[in-house]
């Protein structure tokens, strides 16, 4: 049996390969020149981080306010973490390189 997180994970990768795909291609290039990519790399990773939000909402959003709120806070990191293994500057999108 999949974990529900690898899931999600799985059908949004796939109903997005394109647009994944692409800021992969991106991601790549900021990793090896951050200052060069950086207002493109953010602008397009804007996007990726919606269609993200998105994702994890449908996987955690019922849960939000329930008992089952550490549950639901767990599963959102480690749906983040299985995002972070293909894509680990994730977190910096938004972030200005100085």
């Amino acid at each position: 049996m999949v974990a529900k997180f690898k899931e999600t994970f799985e059908e949004m990768v796939t109903k997005y390969e394109k647009e994944f795909d692409g800021f992969q291609e991106l991601h790549d290039k900021y990793e090896l020149d951050p200052r060069k990519w950086q207002a493109e790399f953010n602008s397009e990773g804007a996007k990726i981080m919606e269609i993200i939000r998105t994702y994890e909402n449908k996987l955690c959003g019922h849960m939000e306010n329930t008992q089952n709120a550490t549950y639901s806070a767990n599963l959102a990191e480690k749906f983040r973490n299985e995002i972070k293994r293909y894509l680990p500057k994730l977190d910096m999108i938004g972030v200005t390189v100085g």
